[in-house]
């Protein structure tokens, strides 16, 4: 839940904004509408898209070969990856742009005092792509045997359930479960798995990287699984879908698959090699698991245990000397902002790269928006270090969170949800031309939502 300080200090603008929404809503486009795209044949996700592409993986203090290997495609340059995206995929119809004030000079954490996008607007943005993306790229990752696929799977199931977050239609969540669905649907047993380093009988996939080929590997797994148990946590918390026979069958099938096949299993075959990761970004992943199950668990002994990992990965990892608050330290270049590196027990600059750095966000702002661990003073800090170090102008992006090096801009899996604690940020966003897609659009909604009820700081 949304700490209550957070509703006064947004009370004026909150009023204002859903105003601005209401009458977007009402305008909002057909929800039915397969709207034309131009998304590349490989979808925005992968490899060779045009837009963007998802961030060199986990490469920091290997430790195994997953850890070393598990690189999807390499970023764009960041003139390639900061084009602007084709009129077909933004109408101007549907666009309430940001006044030209701080996005174009330095970054600022003063809240906007002009309109902001709507989530009609994001709607419309997320509709003209949102049917490509599917056919082209994330149902046929849904579909596959081979769990590398659900590494950029991750992005489709986490737009799509923001955007069913930020206007309540369930077409956005029947997409997300369809593609959660086709995953569970095709585990195998892993005794069958003719190359998996563990032959025991939970549930599982087999990856079909070359460097990978017939393991079972976590990080494949947990990279996606986090949006799959937000999903999962989204449906037990609004009564309309918990209530609903349909949408309670499929929570119930999932959420035990989840308990066993994905938390239990990697305990199980080693919780210091395979839960407790070598970096801050991998050892998130699980924070994030554990703290969704911990809210949906009615087992009280399997709570315990989520709270437990949960714990330890942000205040005390068992095999190693930090922890994910014990990383944190002010900004070598901004007191206001947040510093961190991503191998434990290091504080040395640049620090973590921000590509992954979005993996720790991810989790770090649903924790906090449910009222666990991370409180909104650390909020205020990570928007700094996204909005005045990573981010100080328009088109200038660190490659790392002190704000050294030269990075693509890649924010959209987790940097972009920080705008629902600034409206400033949140207007900077919208101009942003980079990781045009669907989980950018999507949470851009979710931020203006949540910007409407008085989230910002």
């Amino acid at each position: 839940m949304l700490e209550s300080r957070r509703r006064n200090s947004g009370r004026a603008l909150s009023s204002l904004l859903s105003l601005a929404l209401l009458v977007g809503g009402a305008c909002g486009p057909n929800p039915e509408q397969d709207a034309v795209s131009t998304a590349s044949p490989n979808g925005d996700n992968t490899p060779g898209s045009t837009d963007v592409a998802s961030p060199d993986a986990e490469t920091l203090a290997p430790s195994s070969p997953e850890e070393s290997t598990a690189v999807p495609g390499e970023p764009e340059s960041e003139d390639v990856a900061s084009a602007p995206v084709a009129e077909a995929d933004a109408p101007a119809a549907a666009e309430a742009p940001a006044t030209a004030t701080e996005s174009e000079g330095l970054g600022t954490t003063a809240q906007a005092a002009t309109s902001l996008r709507t989530v009609a607007a994001w709607e419309t943005l997320f509709l003209n792509r949102w049917n490509s993306e599917h056919t082209s790229s994330f149902l046929p990752k849904s579909q596959s045997l081979d769990s590398w696929q659900f590494y950029d799977l991750a992005y489709g199931i986490d737009g799509n359930t923001a955007m069913y977050r930020a206007t309540g239609k369930t077409q956005y969540m029947d997409r997300a479960l369809l593609y959660v669905n086709n995953m569970v649907n095709h585990a195998k047993v892993s005794s069958s798995l003719p190359r998996s380093q563990f032959k025991d009988s939970y549930l599982g996939w087999a990856s079909a990287r070359s460097d990978t080929l017939g393991q079972e590997v976590p990080l494949f797994e947990s990279y996606c699984w986090r949006y799959v148990t937000r999903m999962l946590r989204t449906i037990r918390e609004t009564p309309a879908l918990y209530g609903n026979s349909n949408y309670k069958a499929q929570y119930d099938k999932l959420l035990a698959f989840t308990e066993r096949n994905m938390f239990e299993k990697w305990m199980k075959r080693g919780a210091n090699s395979y839960i407790y990761r070598v970096n801050t970004h991998m050892a998130s992943h699980w924070a994030y698991i554990s703290m969704d199950l911990s809210k949906m668990t009615t087992d009280a002994t399997k709570r315990a245990q989520y709270m437990t990992v949960f714990n330890n990965i942000n205040r005390d990892m068992p095999n190693n000397t930090s922890s994910l608050r014990g990383q944190l330290m002010a900004s070598p270049v901004n007191a206001n902002a947040y510093f961190w590196a991503a191998e434990w027990g290091s504080k040395k600059r640049p620090g973590q790269d921000v590509a992954h750095g979005n993996g720790v966000m991810a989790y770090i702002v649903e924790a906090h928006d449910a009222g666990m661990e991370w409180t909104d003073a650390d909020m205020r800090k990570f928007v700094t270090t996204l909005n005045n170090v990573i981010w100080p102008s328009a088109k200038k992006y660190g490659n790392y969170v002190d704000g050294t090096g030269s990075g693509t801009g890649w924010f959209n899996d987790g940097l972009v949800k920080l705008g629902r604690y600034n409206a400033a940020l949140q207007q900077r966003l919208e101009t942003h031309t980079v990781g045009q897609n669907t989980q950018y659009y999507g949470n851009g909604a979710l931020n203006a939502k949540l910007l409407s009820q008085g989230s910002a700081l």
